[in-house]
């Protein structure tokens, strides 16, 4: 199946805590559908200390976001869109936004 969001894009969260914050895609998890976003959903995780390197203490780490709560923001027009699909006359399949109906390119 063709994925709608990608490591690298841009996206708006529309539901939950983070709601209207907009972040890059750090990771994409398909088999889960969910993803890591820059900036969003971020956990405090308790690390112990390992060796004389990293002392130990709470950090904040970005948790995972399911992407039925994300939104890709279109790079032409800066809004968020659903995504589509369209074949070119090459025979190569590329991401659409509906909103616009421009290529988007990744």
């Amino acid at each position: 199946m063709a994925a709608r969001i990608k490591k690298g894009d841009t996206v708006l969260v529309t539901t939950g805590s983070d709601r209207g914050k907009q972040g890059e895609v750090l990771r994409v998890i398909p088999k889960d559908s969910r993803a890591v976003v820059q900036g969003v959903n971020v956990a405090k995780k308790h690390t112990k200390p390992t060796g004389m390197g990293s002392p130990g203490g709470i950090v904040e780490v970005e948790a995972t976001i399911h992407l039925s709560n994300l939104k890709l923001v279109d790079p032409k027009s800066d809004q968020p869109t659903k995504v589509g699909f369209r074949v070119l006359d090459g025979g190569r399949k590329v991401r659409v936004a509906k909103a616009t109906g421009a290529v988007i390119e990744s």
